[in-house]
């Protein structure tokens, strides 16, 4: 098989991937309605699940599209009709969650919060137990804030909804099989990730780690949407091991690859070489005098938002260009009031990949007639 030249991506998804990942997209052509891709797609639902479940209480629904796909699909077919969902929203992600609520007509209680600092819980019991009316159903929220670097307190608020009978509903698209978690004991009810974040596969899968009978109840309300169902989906899976619709097959072998490689790695060791990368990148930025947009205590050690430096002579598109030429990718920043870009260690990538980063961007700085004194 021939060996494929390696980006460093440190974009947050899609991220780079290992030749064997690579590797597992060049299969013999097949339909995905014959028996034995059912038997692949079936095989790994229960491997997604168990990423973050051991028992039976969950299983996995998968659509072909993005990240963003999942994240309809769920709110439009959870929500119950006259009912309310409360969404915690720090960051773009939240907003997004926000808007897919809005476009379906559905009723949405927003508590907004700085982007820069984890929610309050105080604020949000203080809103539940105001709702006299029990209007809010569902609560909504983002684990990794992939606009900052932010990790939000998913167990701490999965308490609150369970003390609250609320039905719990957690984005985490980033943080999926890069933070060692057990869905039940965070008393997850809809975990939503995609293929080609942490996981380590190629873009164009997305997936609800679901508890069945959250599944059962919600297939009881009214459709909203003829592609993004998700108690269809589910029924569909369920009746046939198939998608509704044809699935995306190369992208599906090539997860299938993904998840070998991730139970071979194992989650605490996959965690602590995300942790490496972030903590090597952390302080070779912090030694060419880089600022960061949150404190230390705040950082999911996935994603690092960098403040964009003041000097004069310093362009974030030259910089990403110059970069881009030697073989890494940067991204830019979702910030409106505050100048970031952000740079993502999830991937297959290693300490020596962030070491060798640093020694390009010091190298592009010099280039671009920018010294150490990067804020003025």
């Amino acid at each position: 098989m021939k060996i494929t030249p390696r980006k460093i991506l440190l974009n947050p998804g899609p991220g780079t991937t290992s030749q064997g990942v690579k590797d597992a997209l060049v299969v013999e052509d097949i339909c995905p309605r014959e028996k034995e891709f059912q038997e692949v797609m079936e095989s790994l639902r229960r491997d997604l699940v168990k990423v973050v479940h051991q028992g039976k209480d969950y299983d996995c629904v998968m659509f072909a599209g993005s990240g963003t796909a999942v994240m309809d699909a769920c709110i439009n077919s959870v929500v119950p009709p006259g009912k309310k969902i409360l969404i915690v929203n720090n960051g773009a992600y939240g907003t997004r969650l926000v808007s897919i609520a809005k476009a379906y007509g559905i009723e949405v209680e927003e508590l907004n919060f700085d982007w820069d600092a984890p929610p309050s819980l105080e604020v949000l019991e203080k809103k539940l137990s105001s709702d006299e009316n029990n209007a809010i159903d569902c609560i909504a929220m983002v684990h990794h804030e992939t606009t900052t670097g932010l990790l939000n307190p998913v167990k701490e608020i999965g308490e609150i909804a369970r003390r609250f009978g609320k039905t719990f509903i957690v984005d985490a698209i980033s943080s999926y099989a890069a933070i060692p978690m057990e869905i039940e004991k965070l008393n997850i009810d809809y975990m939503l990730s995609t293929s080609n974040k942490c996981i380590q596969g190629m873009a164009g899968i997305s997936f609800v780690i679901a508890k069945i009978s959250a599944l059962e109840s919600a297939a009881k309300f009214p459709s909203r949407s003829y592609y993004l169902d998700l108690c269809e989906q589910y029924a569909y899976m369920k009746r046939t091991g198939q998608m509704t619709f044809t699935a995306p097959v190369q992208i599906v072998y090539a997860l299938q690859q993904a998840v070998k490689e991730y139970f071979e790695e194992g989650a605490e060791k996959r965690r602590a070489r995300y942790s490496e990368n972030w903590e090597t990148l952390y302080k070779g930025l912090s030694d060419l005098g880089f600022q960061f947009l949150l404190k230390p205590e705040y950082e999911s050690k996935i994603l690092l938002s960098v403040r964009e430096p003041t000097h004069p002579d310093f362009d974030f598109d030259t910089l990403h260009d110059r970069l881009y030429a030697k073989g890494f990718t940067i991204y830019p920043g979702k910030i409106a009031n505050t100048k970031t870009f952000r740079l993502a260690v999830i991937g297959d990538l290693r300490k020596q990949d962030m070491v060798e980063f640093v020694d390009a961007l010091k190298t592009t700085l010099e280039e671009m007639g920018i010294d150490q004194q990067l804020y003025r």
